[in-house]
Order: C-alpha cells, then structure tokens, then sequence
C-alpha cells in the first residue's frame, strides 16, 4: 500500500503540476489577469480542473499510506512544473533553474518529514478564526504592498507568497472543519481566504518568472500552515539544528532560482 500511495501522490503532483503551468501560461499572456477575465478561459480552466485532480490524488494516497511518505511527493511538482511551463512557452528549462528548483525540493521534503505528527483533536475558537484570517490578511497585504517596489522576479516571489499565506490559512481552517469542532460559519469563512489567495497567484503568474513564483507558493502555503497550527492550534514544531538547515537551504534554492527563472514573454490570447 504504501508503494501505491507513492505513485498515486507522484501522480497527483504531476496533474498539480500541470494545472500550475497553464493557468501561468493563461495570465501571462493575459493584459487583464483578474480572475472573472480569466474564468472564460479553457486553458485556465482546464489547469483548474488538473489541480483538482491532483489534489484529490493526493487526498487518496494519504488514505493509503504514511503522511512522512506522500507530503514529500507533492513536492515533485515543482520538478515537474517548470519543464512543463517551459514548454508551453516554447523553451527549454535551464540547468540552472532545475538545479535550485531542486534543491528547493531537498530543502522542502527535509522541512516536511521534521514536523512532528498532531495528535488529538483540533479546535479552534470563534475568536481564533478571526484571528487566523485578519492575521493572514494583513501579512497578505504588506506582501502585496511590498511588491509594487521590487524587481519583476520579488514581485512575482512576494505576490506568490502572499497568495501562499491565505493558502495556509485556508489549510489550517479546512483542518478545523474536517477534524475540530466548529460554529457553522466558518464554512462561509472558509471561501474567503482561498478566493483572495487564487486571485494573488494570478496576479503573481502574471509578472512571468513562473519558478520562483511556483517555488514561492510551495514554500509559503505549508510553512504558513505549520505556524498557525502552532500558534493557533497546539501543534508542535519540529526542533535541533535540521529545520534551521532545511529552512535555509530551501531559502537558498529560491533565491537562485529567482536569479535563473528567466521573465516569460506575453503571448497572443488564443
């Protein structure tokens, strides 16, 4: 079982992968990147419906094997993702870009199998939901703001992580909700992170630099989620000298990827 939850999550990154490459394509070669524009789009929606394809793969596997096992699976999509969007794009990725991208992995599989596993069960206050939404929204913001001063790849890293903080509050929230007890509306507290988050990553895609703003998400949603789950939540962190090396050979992956990720060219509307 254990083998088959590998290649169904290997899988499921592939599909994640995929959706990730073309709804870049689609904004980038959009002038207006807003998400009701790109909506009557068949390629963005075609890579929505492979993300969620990947998504409930990978909700399969965890259902058929460890967490240490196929978490560090969903990684490969940011191997797969960059040859992918290269492609449609009509270049070949560089060694250069899958080198970081690979030690972005490294760095990202290693943050992923140190987090201790949560016991019992969660539950998050009323009180606590607000906090986890206006905290996220204003971290969201600041990116958001900080964007607008920095080089097109920092816009496109920023714009990404922002997107990734709402992520990983949307993440933490859904954990709520599967798992915890929890007052109805949360459920209508739950589209509002995730809709803001979707509509930053396409703004992020948007700039171009597809790797480092693929690699930017990858990094801020689980890191996010794991913070709130800390903070929030009672969950433990992982400890010792090895988070603090994954961290920073994570950080180290992006950074040069942000410097070898080159800036994708409009194409026409098909």
């Amino acid at each position: 079982m254990t083998v088959l939850a590998a290649v169904i999550a290997l899988v499921g990154s592939l599909f994640f992968a995929l959706g990730a490459a073309l709804q870049q394509f689609e904004a980038v070669g959009s002038a207006k990147p807003g998400l009701l524009a790109l909506l009557r789009r068949p390629r963005w929606l075609l890579g929505g419906a492979s993300i969620l394809a990947g998504g409930g793969l990978h909700i399969v596997a965890l259902g058929l094997g460890p967490l240490t096992i196929v978490q560090p699976m969903g990684v490969a999509s940011l191997l797969f993702a960059l040859p992918l969007a290269a492609t449609l794009h009509g270049r070949r990725p560089s060694r250069a870009e899958l080198v970081s991208a690979g030690v972005v992995a490294v760095g990202l599989i290693g943050l992923v199998l140190l987090v201790p596993e949560s016991h019992g069960p969660t539950y998050l206050s009323p009180n606590g939901v607000l906090t986890l939404l206006g905290v996220a929204g204003v971290a969201a913001v600041l990116l958001w703001a900080g964007s607008k001063a920095v080089s097109p790849a920092g816009r496109a890293a920023l714009l990404a992580t922002s997107s990734g903080v709402l992520y990983g509050a949307t993440a933490t929230l859904m954990r709520v909700l599967v798992d915890g007890a929890w007052n109805w509306w949360y459920l209508l507290a739950l589209p509002i992170p995730a809709l803001l988050a979707l509509m930053m990553l396409q703004r992020a895609y948007a700039v171009g630099h597809f790797g480092v703003s693929f690699a930017s998400l990858q990094i801020a949603d689980p890191l996010t989620a794991v913070a709130f789950g800390a903070l929030l939540l009672g969950e433990p962190l992982p400890t010792g000298i090895l988070p603090v090396l994954a961290a920073l050979l994570t950080a180290a992956g992006t950074v040069a990827l942000a410097r070898t990720s080159p800036l994708e060219a409009h194409h026409d509307p098909a």
